[in-house]
Order: C-alpha cells, then structure tokens, then sequence
C-alpha cells in the first residue's frame, strides 16, 4: 500500500523528490502519512478534496482485501 500511494502522489506533483510515504502499523491497523512538498499540497488534494478522497479509497480497498483497515493523512 505504501507502494501504491507513493506512486498515485509522484505522478501528481512537480517535485517528486520531496515525495515520502511513513507508514504506522498498529495491530490491525495501518496508517499512511504522506509528506510533499508545499507548492504541491494543493495539486495532492485536489478541487474539494477529490483527489485526496479518491486515494483515501483505494487505500482503503486495498486493506480490506487484506482484513486491514487503513488511513491515510497528509502531513504538512
């Protein structure tokens, strides 16, 4: 799942380099924090935050296939 989300965020920003994924496990939980760099934050949320929901959901799929359940949160 980090994979994935590092990829989606990569393909969206200018500045790929400043890209980085941490990711928290807890039990049966995941969380995914995503960093990038400020002039990029709005490009990773997108109009109403469309863009950000739409990654939240495939993340959240991904670790239903798995019996997980997961979060991801932008970082500033």
């Amino acid at each position: 799942m980090k994979e994935l989300v590092e990829y989606m965020a990569k393909a969206l920003v200018d500045d790929a380099e400043q890209v980085s994924v941490t990711e928290v496990v807890t039990g049966p939980d995941i969380i995914l924090e995503l960093r990038v760099g400020a002039g990029d934050m709005g490009r990773v949320i997108g109009r109403q935050g469309r863009v950000v929901n739409a990654m939240r959901i495939l993340v959240q799929m991904c670790a239903a296939r798995e019996a997980r359940r997961a979060q991801l949160e932008i970082v500033e």
